[in-house]
């Protein structure tokens, strides 16, 4: 048999054998290559003086050549689709595993309870309002009708700044309540507002007491207001706050500020707690905005943000709040 003729019957076995590209290359170099049978075929056709003969020899060549060729291009084919297949898979992702969840953090309970507070008077159709930590004497005080004698403005319970040289003390604010001067001042009645922020008085850290602490202030001033609407007011607040058959009771006090005056206590854990302070604005505080006592009537309240979460979740400890173990805040996540 023509060595060509064999080699058309035995390479496609080969080139079917072959199971990787390297292989096929080997197959292809040596069916077709230039030192295959085919390429020393071609050599040849010189030495043939019958063009005729010549001519059918180059053909018959040139065919079994196309022929290993085109089987070569298919398998070579089949064997990179299988190829890059196989680094497909060894590159996949199991994506139904689960995914590398980073710990979330959480926000503190003071701030929970502040923002739930504000949501709760937001429903009533109160506006959110905030001021400047550092304050003036004036507002801090005077506005509110707190007189010069008074204990509160002493240093061993006010911090007060070193800052310019006004002969208006600037101080840390003692309340919140500054902003009932503030927001008046700027405002025309009606107004209803409630005033969340950071609080500083020059207290030592002990259960009950801090430093640094947050209050949520309050004030309605309209026309006809009563001290019925302060009543119904907070009572419904707390009914929101600490659960619809909370029963509250106010009891007589004394703020510069309200007159006359009380502090509101709830039933609530099994006693009466003293939740916050309240009254009906002072006269004198609308005087000092230029508001006519003799036209509008009004309510303030006052409560501190710790000692709310302290009441509704049984906290019987302030510094567990400030505590920074994290065992402590991911109760309240």
């Amino acid at each position: 048999m023509d060595p060509l003729d064999t080699l058309a019957e035995t390479a496609p076995a080969r080139i079917a054998a072959a199971t990787t590209i390297a292989e096929l290359d080997d197959v292809e170099a040596a069916t077709i290559g230039r030192t295959s049978p085919i390429a020393e075929a071609r050599r040849g056709l010189g030495s043939i003086e019958d063009p005729e003969e010549r001519r059918s020899a180059g053909q018959h060549i040139n065919g079994i050549a196309s022929s290993l060729g085109d089987a070569i291009a298919a398998r070579r084919t089949v064997l990179e689709a299988g190829e890059q297949a196989a680094a497909l898979t060894a590159d996949a992702l199991d994506v139904t595993l689960p995914g590398r969840i980073p710990a979330r953090g959480s926000i503190h309970l003071v701030q929970q309870t502040m923002d739930e507070i504000v949501d709760i008077f937001v429903s009533l159709g109160y506006t959110v309002a905030s001021g400047p930590e550092a304050e003036s004497s004036f507002y801090n005080f005077t506005a509110l009708n707190i007189p010069e004698t008074h204990p509160t403005r002493l240093e061993s319970d006010t911090l007060y700044l070193d800052y310019g040289e006004e002969q208006e003390d600037v101080l840390l604010r003692t309340h919140t309540s500054p902003m009932q001067a503030r927001y008046m001042e700027e405002h025309q009645p009606p107004v209803y507002v409630v005033v969340p922020g950071k609080v500083f008085r020059s207290d030592q850290v002990d259960a009950t007491h801090a430093p640094v602490f947050h209050q949520i202030e309050g004030l309605a001033v309209d026309r006809s207001i009563t001290f019925g609407d302060l009543k119904g007011t907070l009572a419904q607040f707390a009914r929101e706050f600490l659960g619809p058959d909370t029963q509250v009771k106010f009891i007589p006090h004394y703020f510069p500020f309200t007159e006359p005056s009380a502090e509101m206590h709830a039933y609530t854990h099994g006693r009466w707690i003293e939740l916050l302070g309240c009254g009906m604005v002072n006269p004198a505080v609308f005087e000092h905005v230029g508001y006519d006592p003799d036209e509008v009537t009004g309510f303030a309240f006052g409560m501190g943000a710790e000692r709310m979460a302290m009441v509704r979740h049984g906290i019987t400890d302030l510094r567990a709040l400030i505590d920074p173990d994290v065992r402590i805040l991911e109760q309240y996540r």
